[in-house]
């Protein structure tokens, strides 16, 4: 059986953190690593310390199952394409499809926490992938990802600057996780894999509502912050009034409503089990990017 651990994505910012845990904590061999990515060039650096680089879209389907041939493990990272309603399920499906028929030993698909329920707007996109996962009949690893410390950069700097957080999600809290150390949970998955098919929930120590966050955010900057619960519509009235385009909002309120409905709350042991370190917390996280977040 190959023990290669093949990754997509791999010149995006969670595929490349995985592949470099995987060298690094993990000490997996280069040899064994195939980083694929669309555009190959991007990983010149992998290629020369012994990483094979092949070029992998997910838009490709004949040209993916060419890529995974030989692959032992392949860990198929989430794509970003929302433009177009159903692409990224098409385009994860084409994915663990290819790499079934290269003859994959193990498929890892990375999730959203409660997939099957989440009001987040994309989470059927997910659930989808889940099930095709387990479809194939091969052993499966599945990471149910909960949300990036980063995305924190999308709501605290304008907080910052205004003094006001606009947000439907009340009391609702969210297991932050920073991406630094998903990869490293993911990674050492990867290399130390459970005999039996797994589903992880990679999470935070705490789920934090937005008011403690912008309390532990506005102590590591010396800036206030006041929170301003607003209901769905309003949050949406308001995107539109700031000229957000009309697309995207009610996937970015559906965040909020999410939030409030608990869909982002689980805390697990998972990320510490596989990663061999306590995660970072939300308030060491605002401290080390308080320059970044309050511009």
């Amino acid at each position: 059986m190959s023990d290669t651990i093949f990754v997509t994505g791999a010149s995006g910012h969670l595929g490349r953190a995985v592949i470099d845990n995987l060298l690094g904590a993990q000490k997996v061999a280069p040899a064994r690593v195939v980083a694929g990515t669309r555009n190959p060039e991007k990983l010149a650096d992998l290629a020369a310390n012994g990483v094979k680089v092949v070029k992998a879209d997910f838009d490709d389907p004949a040209g993916l199952e060419k890529a995974f041939a030989g692959a032992g493990t392949v860990l198929v990272v989430s794509t970003d394409a929302m433009d177009e309603p159903g692409k990224r399920l098409r385009q994860h499906k084409a994915a663990i499809a290819a790499a079934a028929r290269a003859g994959a030993r193990r498929i890892a698909y990375t999730s959203l926490p409660n997939a099957e329920n989440s009001k987040v707007s994309f989470a059927p996109d997910h659930l989808g992938s889940e099930q095709a996962v387990k479809a194939t009949g091969l052993p499966y690893l599945i990471f149910r990802n909960s949300w990036y410390m980063e995305n924190l950069h999308m709501s605290l700097p304008q907080a910052l600057k205004t003094g006001q957080w606009f947000t439907s999600a009340g009391e609702g809290r969210t297991s932050f996780v920073s991406r630094a150390d998903q990869a490293a949970a993911i990674a050492g998955a990867l290399a130390n894999p459970p005999a039996a098919n797994t589903t992880y929930t990679l999470t935070g120590s705490e789920a934090l509502s937005n008011a403690e966050i912008a309390a532990l955010a506005s102590a590591a900057t010396g800036k206030p912050i006041a929170v301003v619960n607003l209901t769905d519509e309003q949050l949406a009235g308001g995107m539109k009034a700031a000229g957000v385009p009309e697309p995207v909002i009610p996937t970015i309120v559906s965040f909020d409503t999410a939030t409030r409905a608990g869909d982002l709350a689980t805390v697990t042991a998972d990320v510490e089990k596989l990663s061999g370190r306590r995660p970072t917390s939300v308030k060491d996280w605002l401290a080390a990017n308080k320059a970044a977040l309050a511009g």
